[in-house]
C-alpha cells in the first residue's frame, strides 16, 4: 500500500486527514496550499487528490466539494504517517492526579478510569472489568434470601465484588450458611479461583467429604456459585460527548450507537477479543465488524496484574478522531491501571 504513494501524495493525504480531524469538513485544494506550505499550486494538489480518490484513500461527499478520508485513508495514516509523541512527565502526573483519592474500591477505580479517559480524550471512555474467574479468591459470604435461595457474595483480592443468586435445593439456616462460608474462607483464601475449582472437584471426590455433612454442603454451594455464565461489567463514561460530534447528528446512526451502549453485550464481546493482544489496538469503522458502531473508531489496550487479572479499557469516538492525542492516553492509562491493581498510588 505504501509503495503506491510517493512523498508528495503522502504529504497531501496527511494534510487532508489532519485538517478534516480538526474541522469535520471536506478539505479542498486551496485550503491545503494555504495552510500547509507545501510549495504546490492548487491545480497540482487537485490532481493528487483525484489520484488519491481513485486509489480509495479519499472520497468526495458532494459534487465539486472537497474530499474526506476513507477508512483506507485513515488506516494508511495510522500505519505509515501518524507521529505519536510520548506523554511528558507533567502529562503523566496530571493523569495520576485523578486517582489520588485513596480507599476506592476496584469497581469505583474502573469507573473513574472511564471518566478520566472521556475527560482527557473528549470522546467516550470504556472500561471492562476483569473476568472474575481469573481473580484470586479473598472472601465469600452466603446470605439466606428465602427458602432454597441464597445470595453469594464473592470478593477477589483485587477488590472486585460479584453477587450471584443460587438455588441450594434445601432450606438452610443463616447460622449454617455462616459456618459454611467461614470454612471456605479459611480453606481457600489467597488461591486463584481456577485453583479453587480444581481443589473443590478433587476434595469432593474424596471420602472425607461424604462423612462431614457441613463440608459436603459447603463445597456443593461453592461449586454451584462458580458455575454458569459470568457477567462482565462494562463502564461507559461520557456517552454525551459522542452526540456532540457532527457525525452523529444523523438520527438512525445515533439510535444504533445508543442501542450498542445501552445493551453493552456487543461491546463486551468486542473488548473480550481485544484481551488476547498486547499493546494498543486501533480499530477503524467497519474493522470492528459491528454495524451498530459503524462510523466509530476504537482505541483499546488491556491492563493486567501479576495475579493474572486481565481487563480492557479504551476510547470510542468518530473515525475522525485525534489519534495522535488519544493513543498515548489510552496506553498510559492501561499501564497505570495495572499498577493500581497491584497497590495504591504512592
Amino acid at each position: 500500500m505504501s509503495a503506491a504513494l510517493n512523498e508528495r501524495s503522502r504529504k497531501i493525504l496527511e494534510a487532508i486527514i489532519e485538517d478534516h480531524i480538526a474541522s469535520a469538513e471536506p478539505v479542498g485544494s486551496r485550503s491545503i496550499t494555504r495552510r500547509h506550505g507545501l510549495g504546490l499550486s492548487p491545480a497540482t494538489v487537485r490532481n493528487v487528490m483525484s489520484d488519491l480518490e481513485e486509489m480509495g484513500y479519499l472520497v468526495a461527499p458532494h459534487t465539486s466539494a472537497g474530499r474526506i478520508p476513507t477508512e483506507k485513508g485513515y488506516r494508511f495514516y495510522i500505519d505509515s504517517l501518524l507521529r505519536i509523541r510520548a506523554l511528558s512527565p507533567q502529562q503523566k502526573e496530571r493523569i495520576r492526579r485523578y486517582y489520588r483519592r485513596r480507599g476506592l474500591r476496584a469497581d469505583e477505580l474502573l469507573r473513574e478510569a472511564g471518566r478520566v479517559l472521556s475527560t482527557l480524550s473528549h470522546y467516550t471512555g470504556i472500561v471492562m472489568a476483569p473476568q472474575f474467574t481469573t481473580s484470586v479468591f479473598r472472601h465469600i459470604e452466603f446470605v439466606r434470601l428465602s427458602q432454597g435461595r441464597i445470595l453469594v457474595i464473592f470478593v477477589a483480592e483485587n477488590g472486585l465484588v460479584q453477587n450471584k443468586i443460587i438455588e441450594s435445593g434445601e432450606d438452610l439456616a443463616q447460622h449454617d450458611l455462616e459456618q459454611m462460608h467461614n470454612y471456605l474462607n479459611r480453606a481457600y483464601a489467597g488461591l486463584p479461583l481456577a485453583e479453587v475449582k480444581k481443589r473443590l472437584l478433587r476434595e469432593m471426590s474424596q471420602d472425607k467429604a461424604l462423612y462431614d455433612r457441613l463440608l459436603s454442603r459447603s463445597m456443593r454451594l461453592f461449586q454451584a456459585a462458580l458455575t454458569g455464565e459470568e457477567s462482565r461489567e462494562l463502564f461507559i463514561e461520557g456517552f454525551s460527548r459522542m452526540l456532540e460530534q457532527p457525525e452523529f447528528s444523523d438520527l438512525e446512526r445515533m439510535k444504533r450507537l445508543f442501542k450498542a451502549f445501552e445493551q453493552k453485550s456487543l461491546l463486551v464481546e468486542f473488548l473480550d477479543k481485544c484481551q488476547s493482544s498486547q499493546g494498543v489496538q486501533i480499530f477503524i469503522g467497519s474493522e470492528t465488524e459491528y454495524r451498530e458502531i459503524d462510523g466509530c473508531s476504537l482505541i483499546t489496550a488491556r491492563y493486567s496484574s501479576a495475579g493474572g487479572t486481565i481487563g480492557t479499557l479504551g476510547v470510542i469516538g468518530p473515525t475522525r478522531m485525534a489519534y495522535s492525542q488519544v493513543i498515548p492516553i489510552v496506553d498510559y492509562t492501561a499501564q497505570l491501571m495495572s499498577q493500581l491493581l497491584e497497590s495504591d498510588l504512592e
